[in-house]
Formats: structure tokens, sequence, C-alpha cells
């Protein structure tokens, strides 16, 4: 199953990055999990260099939406890890410090096996409504304007805006207009060119 999540690893510099990632994890049983970040990504970067990271999940659709169009700066509270070297996104519900197994560059998206060494509850997971799911789907959507038909994707928002009208809080309907501000750039700078 691909979970909707939050990874972050270091850089050479020690810097935090934080990353949306869809990792396959089997819910019975969450001692590994697969991540597959591309190759270009600074994610991929910073595990090849320190093979350990935390995966983080979260109900927080604002920071997600944040974290899939590289808007996280500044960065949200982190706590330390304990057993990697690596930080804890301190609002999470829950956080899986993890170790990567060693890995080949001989794919665009490599599968890199990750084993949990010290899982975290912080607190209770609120779920999802309607509004939520809609903000994660135009997450996912941001995230590949690179390679999607953008007249695809604003059709897909214009449909995903009807749920985030009718079920939003305040920070799904701030997210949601983050990404569309963020697709609307995306439009114009392709049309200025």
């Amino acid at each position: 199953m691909i979970l909707e999540a939050l990874v972050t690893t270091l850089g050479s510099d020690r810097s935090v990055n934080l990353a949306p990632m869809g990792p396959n994890v089997n819910p019975e049983d969450w001692s590994t999990f697969e991540l597959r970040p591309y190759c270009t990504s600074r994610t991929y970067a910073n595990l090849l260099a320190h093979p350990e990271g935390v995966l983080h999940v979260t109900d927080d659709v604002l920071l997600l939406a944040r974290a899939a169009i590289n808007a996280v700066q500044p960065l949200p509270e982190l706590l330390p890890a304990t057993v990697v070297q690596g930080a804890i996104v301190a609002n999470c519900c829950r956080a899986y410090e993890f170790r990567v197994e060693p890995f080949t560059l001989d794919e665009e998206r490599p599968r890199l096996r990750a084993t949990v060494v010290k899982m975290h509850r912080l607190r209770d997971f609120f779920g999802f409504n309607r509004a939520k799911h809609a903000v994660i789907e135009a997450a996912i959507l941001a995230t590949r304007t690179a390679f999607l038909p953008l007249d695809d994707i604003e059709a897909e928002f214009r449909r995903l805006r009807v749920l985030v009208d009718k079920t939003a809080g305040p920070a799904e309907v701030q997210a949601f207009e983050l990404l569309t501000s963020f697709l609307k750039q995306v439009r114009s700078e392709r049309t200025s060119t």
C-alpha cells in the first residue's frame, strides 16, 4: 500500500530536508518499508550520503501541501531523532526512524528498503475528511506539473475545489489556495517562455 507521508533526511551540511514521499508500506508490519525517491531529488542525494532518515505520518495537509511544492521554509518545529542522526517533525502523529540498506544507482527511481529502528507516537491521528483528501490529491498533482498536461491538472483542481469549499477548515483552505497559486505560477511561467 502507498502511504502519503513526509520524510526528513540530513544533508552533508547537517541541514534538514523535508519532502513528501509515498512509501510502499505493509500496514500489518511496520518493521520495513520501501522508498522510491527520484535520483534527482535532494532526499535521494541525502540518503546516498547518509542512509538514515525519519518517515512521518501526519494529518497536517497544510504541511504536506507546502512540502509538495518545496515551500517548507521556515521548517516546522523539529525534535532530534533518538537512534538515527535525523529530525522528527514535532507535530506529526507518528514518526519512524529508519536506516536504508545499501542500494545501487542504476534506476531512475530506485527501490530503497528501509528498516525501522525506532517508532514514536506523538499525538492522535485526527483523520481525514473530504477536504483533507482533496488537498492531498492536489498536492500530488502539484508534484507532477513537469510531466502531466496542465489542462488536466487544472481540471482536476476545479473538481477538488468543490470538496474543499464544502468541507474544509482554515488549514485546508490555506493549503488548497497555496497549491492553486503554485499551479497558476507554473502556468504563467510556461506561457511566458
